[in-house]
């Protein structure tokens, strides 16, 4: 009766999952502590597990993948065009809070431009925004707004730069043309490389015309992408994806992306863009380079393959001495003994560095 009793009292030591129940937070805490440490913010520590699991990422493109910093390359302007009519066009853009606005602001006033009295402003989300002036409707916008204004086709002619073109009007008359061209981040196509060996498929949406779009996912070899995407189209797109099978997250900086980052498996937010994407995001990081997604999807491979070793290992010493103390051979104070141990060995395991310095992605500071 003795023996039982000693037997059943080594089996109960050895079988509490303290081992489990410390290692995984203490596991997870690192991870969290990992991606801080490369400029990234994890609101929520599922995101990580569901970043693991990811199949797809979907990239916004401008502010993204490129700069966010475009310039513009190209401007024709009418003879019909007044002084007075493009400064309805800089009171339009002064009030935008589009990112591409601060650019056409920026050349307007260059060229000595002033702005106009305007009423009635409205900005037209995934198109471009429209003012009133001495009872005209003035709109800047893109070439989905140009049409819908009824502009002839003649007038719109694709740019040779393959940039963003921008066309501001009254009515149906087109005044001007603006072609902006942004530079992808030099550290974007080694980063989509990078993601694509981590076994994620990569690809880019734009509201940007399909040339410019084209140029930028053939540059840093994206899967494929989707060009003059509204944001209803960016989050259809996603949930489309989904419908498939796939796990995606989705990466992006601006109003328009909010729908999309919501609908992900897992947003993840631009620092610097708008405020609304970095609310509805699991994952913000800065905007310096998408070097950060690859440390992120790294740091959450290297996080599963450890709760995954740990637990083989938990359940595999455990089993070893709950059978030895069942037979008698380990008595309470021995099974207490290796039990306590494992349990330190395994936490202080999961305490080490989740991306060792030499596979650890080479991030600027």
């Amino acid at each position: 009766m003795a023996t039982a009793v000693i037997c059943a009292v080594s089996v109960l030591v050895i079988a509490c999952p303290c081992a489990l129940g410390l290692a995984t937070p203490t596991a997870i805490t690192v991870g969290i502590g990992k991606a801080a440490e490369h400029h990234i913010l994890i609101k929520d520590a599922t995101a990580l597990e569901r970043i693991c699991k990811a199949t797809d990422i979907v990239l916004d493109k401008t502010g993204t993948i490129t700069e966010g910093k475009p310039i513009v390359v190209s401007a024709k302007i009418s003879a019909d065009a007044t002084d007075e009519d493009l400064g309805v066009m800089l009171a339009a853009e002064k009030q935008s809070e589009h990112p591409l606005a601060g650019v056409l602001v920026a050349s307007l006033e260059d060229r000595g431009i002033t702005p106009s009295n305007t009423d009635k402003f409205a900005a037209i989300v995934g198109k471009g925004v429209e003012a009133h002036h001495n009872g005209q409707l003035y709109w800047v916008g893109s070439e989905l707004m140009a049409h819908e204004r009824n502009v002839k086709n003649s007038d719109i002619k694709a740019n040779a730069h393959g940039g963003t073109t921008i066309y501001f009007g009254c009515g149906n008359r087109l005044l001007a043309v603006f072609v902006l061209a942004d530079m992808v981040k030099e550290t974007s196509a080694p980063a989509i490389a990078s993601l694509k060996r981590l076994g994620l498929r990569v690809y880019m949406l734009t509201g940007d015309n399909n040339a410019s779009a084209a140029r930028v996912a053939e540059e840093v070899g994206a899967t494929g992408f989707k060009a003059e995407m509204l944001p209803a189209d960016k989050e259809k797109y996603i949930l489309d994806m989904q419908h498939r099978g796939r796990i995606v997250a989705m990466a992006g900086d601006g109003i328009n992306d909010s729908p999309a980052l919501s609908a992900a498996d897992i947003g993840i937010a631009i620092n610097s863009g708008a405020a609304i994407a970095r609310e509805i995001a699991d994952v913000t990081i800065k905007a310096d380079s998408l070097e950060e997604l690859v440390a992120l999807k790294a740091i959450a491979n290297s996080l599963q393959k450890r709760v995954h070793a740990n637990y083989r290992f938990v359940l595999t010493f455990n089993s070893a001495l709950i059978a030895l103390g069942a037979l008698g051979i380990l008595q309470p104070a021995s099974s207490a003994m290796l039990h306590n141990l494992s349990t330190i060995g395994i936490s202080l395991k999961s305490m080490t560095n989740l991306l060792p310095e030499n596979r650890a992605p080479q991030l600027k500071a």
